[in-house]
């Protein structure tokens, strides 16, 4: 942990990985939801989760400790975390190797809710709930060091204001949504009453590189398989926070904070750009709507930081690892690579602690 008086290092976008104990929480009525796992009949490192007789959700690739090996070697990025550490099967591997990495604190995300994960309110209240569970027991285990952000079943708001008060007591620091719900945006008036109860929690919004509009995904991943993961989950976040640099939420709900995880961050200067010229304003540093209006963006190792510096200031940047994923956005020594960089030290200790702190509100 950090030094007595000195800000811990938080990565801003760490993850587990859903295994069979997620769902040990289930009630007994519930145990006819239990997600179940299913090999790929082509891919011998690929299994999917199946759901009420569907595929749901992220499918669980590059399980083995070997393929995370290999796609470092490929990548030329450290991905190899071992599946124990991921799966949080021996959270005391999963602290040293955070030690090891210069990691005080992670914030934990899901890896399931990429995609829908079901359409029926009451399977997804079950689901989320044992996840919700599982993750809170991970947080009593974790010495203070793993914080995460909750699921919600947003098809029932009223379970879902009752799973979101159980977080907040059980060391949940944020609420992990979708930039598509079905067919609704995250900004829709439908979820204003989560908001509501989020911003008197004190708990921010993070939006995750998803998309749970499955008609959407289903034809990106269709006709344009080799752009799929770009066009289908990247794009819809950054375009969910377009729409809220130009809408009435943050005005409507002042205290709210957002963030938007694991999308890069070389994107926000266009979105400032696009934003101005369809406005006709023209944003000056003492007129930054970024700080205006509350939203944090999580940078990787390889972002401009000077010139994201320049346009959004020092104050809205944070920095993840993606740890326990193994694609474009993974790298294990994000932050000790991020310490090394050019840039001042105290825009570092912003980045790497100060920043990620404040984005969702973590004293301790």
């Amino acid at each position: 942990m950090a030094e007595l008086g000195r800000t811990p290092v938080i990565d801003a976008d760490a993850h587990v990985i859903e295994s069979e104990r997620t769902w040990d929480y289930l009630e007994p009525a519930e145990a006819k939801y239990r997600p179940q796992i299913i090999e790929s009949t082509t891919d011998p490192n690929t299994r999917y989760w199946l759901i009420n007789g569907k595929i749901a959700g992220l499918r669980t690739a590059a399980t083995s400790d070997a393929a995370f090996q290999r796609t470092s070697e490929r990548s030329l990025r450290n991905v190899a975390a071992s599946a124990a550490a991921r799966k949080m099967e021996d959270i005391d591997l999963r602290l040293a190797h955070m030690s090891e990495l210069g990691i005080d604190i992670e914030v934990l995300h899901h890896s399931l809710w990429i995609e829908q994960v079901t359409n029926r309110p009451d399977i997804e209240v079950a689901l989320c709930r044992s996840w919700n569970r599982w993750l809170a027991d991970i947080w009593r285990e974790g010495k203070g060091r793993l914080r995460w952000t909750c699921v919600l079943p947003t098809l029932d708001l009223e379970a879902a204001k009752e799973e979101l008060r159980f977080a907040k007591a059980n060391g949940c620091v944020g609420i992990c949504m979708q930039p598509y719900i079905g067919d609704l945006m995250m900004l829709d008036p439908y979820y204003y009453p989560l908001y509501a109860l989020a911003e008197e929690l004190d708990l921010p919004i993070i939006i995750h590189i998803a998309n749970g509009n499955p008609d959407f995904v289903d034809i990106v991943r269709t006709r344009y398989q080799r752009s799929a993961g770009f066009s289908a989950f990247r794009m819809p976040t950054v375009l969910s926070c377009f729409e809220l640099l130009q809408s009435e939420v943050p005005a409507t709900f002042p205290r709210l904070r957002w963030g938007f995880v694991e999308t890069s961050a070389q994107w926000v200067p266009w979105l400032l750009h696009e934003v101005a010229r369809r406005s006709g304003a023209k944003f000056t540093p003492t007129e930054n709507p970024f700080v205006e209006k509350n939203i944090y963006v999580t940078v990787q190792t390889d972002d401009d930081h000077d010139y994201l510096i320049k346009k959004i200031g020092e104050d809205r940047l944070v920095i993840g690892t993606d740890y326990g994923h193994a694609d474009t956005s993974s790298e294990l020594d994000a932050i000790g690579i991020f310490r090394r960089g050019d840039l001042l030290e105290e825009q570092k200790q912003k980045i790497l602690a100060t920043n990620p702190a404040r984005l969702y509100a973590i004293t301790n």
